[in-house]
């Protein structure tokens, strides 16, 4: 998959495309609906989206709101087939473009697209002016095809970032699941920790979760892909999200600990499926109390993972 992140600058292999647009925070199955629309067999697949997200853009102060970094974002929709990603950089003169300078300068001269898919409720251009309608039109006069992909729903309810953040924030991952299409993930680096995991007979990785929404603090049973170095597969195993009250920590981060597993995983790249939320964060009274627990823990997500 090639990724693009300026328009302006693009060479023949790079135009073309049949594209999704949208920001894919998450990569849902509301999305997964608007990207094989896309697919066409005379054109290359290609998503365009923004980075930094539009919401950060306007809002830098805001609470982390993100499913997914951008790397896994990428990594997502490179396992899907999207041939190209059109990243664009999003600043003050791409902001500033009206809804009909968007089109020509951005799909139509710069990106030279074919073919352009949104959802029902897109919105583009300065002040989010237009509308897919107003796409459709400018489509039109433009010389590339667009199709407006209805909203996916869920019984009552639309599928869409907002409500995955919602029941993440609520402990129900798996309700989340049942909209993304898969567990949801959080990926990146194992750091370095305080090792007190170690000393707890509990030896954990350690990963940052900074930039990203923070589903509930607890205890969870997890699915674990280590996915480069000499560790290299698939895992199960429980991880804390949180704190870690009881230790007096303050900076919330994610510590994972893998079943049956031996070795050093500092550098290693995880990517951690939450299965299940088995309790919310505690304090206790002493430490044969709190390593009783961790047993506890391990041995409910062990019980679930057995029938995931």
């Amino acid at each position: 998959m090639r990724i693009i992140r300026d328009y302006q600058f693009t060479q023949a292999p790079d135009r073309g495309a049949s594209v999704a647009i949208g920001n894919f925070d998450g990569v849902h199955r509301g999305h997964l609906s608007v990207i094989d629309l896309a697919r066409r067999s005379d054109a290359p697949l290609g998503i365009l989206t923004f980075e930094p997200h539009p919401r950060e853009f306007f809002a830098p102060d805001a609470p982390p709101f993100r499913l997914m970094s951008p790397e896994a974002r990428a990594a997502r929709l490179e396992k899907l087939g999207v041939d190209v990603l059109y990243e664009l950089n999003f600043n003050h003169a791409l902001a500033g473009l009206s809804p009909e300078e968007f089109c020509g300068r951005v799909l139509r001269d710069g990106l030279g697209l074919r073919h352009v898919v949104v959802g029902a409720d897109f919105c583009f251009g300065r002040k989010r002016a237009g509308t897919a309608n107003d796409l459709v039109r400018f489509g039109r006069e433009m010389g590339f095809d667009v199709t407006i992909a209805p909203l996916l729903q869920e019984g009552t309810a639309q599928v869409s970032s907002t409500a995955i953040r919602q029941a993440l924030s609520d402990g129900r991952p798996e309700l989340a699941a049942e909209m993304l299409g898969h567990w949801h993930r959080i990926a990146g680096p194992v750091v370095g920790g305080e090792q007190r995991g170690r000393t707890l007979g509990f030896p954990t990785a350690n990963m940052d979760l900074t930039g990203l929404h923070l589903p509930a603090f607890g205890v969870y049973a997890v699915l674990v892909d280590v996915t480069d170095g000499p560790h290299k597969g698939s895992y199960r195993g429980a991880a804390s999200l949180g704190v870690r009250p009881q230790f007096g920590g303050a900076v919330p981060n994610l510590e994972t600990f893998l079943f049956d597993f031996s070795g050093d995983l500092y550098g290693a790249h995880l990517s951690v499926g939450l299965v299940s939320y088995l309790r919310p964060e505690a304090t206790f009274a002493s430490q044969e109390a709190f390593i009783a627990q961790m047993q506890a823990d391990c041995t409910r997500a062990r019980e679930i993972l057995a029938t995931t």
